[in-house]
């Protein structure tokens, strides 16, 4: 719970702590899920740590300018690519979780699991948005865990909420001041 709290506060600062400190957190989640039956969540714990792996060499890389990889959005066509992923990634997930496995809840895992991959996988781009996703799973995953008799689990990813909420208004405000930025500079290069 301590390794996943820290990377959730690393994420919200984005500091690159978030993936080392995440990737000890996805392995111990691996052991749980596996245990709780929530095997859509187990299986998401391995994607993240790939993702992991991903989204640490993406933002310690330099651009031909020099500069790390910055806080952006999405287009609207990445919106749209994105949404697609999530549906497909649930209508692939709950058939085999309600084909296959012995799960529970194959609806609610699969729409969480879903939900958390197109979270992941902009978190590793960089892109605003990934908050909005990690909210709405979050929304989801707290009665979820209640449900499924996790208290702990579930107070941490309340406590995960209140931080994808606040990471999400951090992440708007570096954006937002590094457009002001980029404006003003654009504006004293023409003059």
């Amino acid at each position: 719970m301590i390794f996943g709290l820290l990377s959730v506060w690393y994420a919200k600062k984005a500091n690159i702590l978030v993936y080392p400190t995440g990737i000890i957190s996805v392995l111990i989640y691996v052991y749980i899920c596996y245990h709780a039956g929530i095997y859509a969540d187990m299986g998401i714990n391995f994607f993240y740590f790939l993702v992991s792996v991903f989204g640490w060499y993406k933002w310690t890389r330099k651009d031909s300018s020099n500069k790390e990889l910055a806080i952006s959005r999405c287009s609207l066509l990445h919106h749209f690519i994105w949404v697609l992923l999530t549906i497909i990634s649930f209508l692939i997930l709950q058939y085999i979780l309600r084909h296959y496995t012995d799960s529970t809840i194959p609806y609610i895992d699969s729409f969480t699991t879903a939900i958390f991959i197109t979270g992941m996988g902009l978190m590793a781009l960089k892109k605003v948005e990934n908050w909005i996703y990690w909210i709405i799973g979050d929304l989801v995953s707290v009665p979820l865990y209640f449900h499924k008799e996790l208290v702990l689990t579930s107070f941490q990813y309340f406590v995960f909420l209140i931080l994808a909420l606040l990471g999400y208004i951090e992440w708007k405000r570096i954006l937002k001041q590094s457009e002001v930025e980029q404006t003003h500079q654009n504006s004293h290069n023409r003059a």
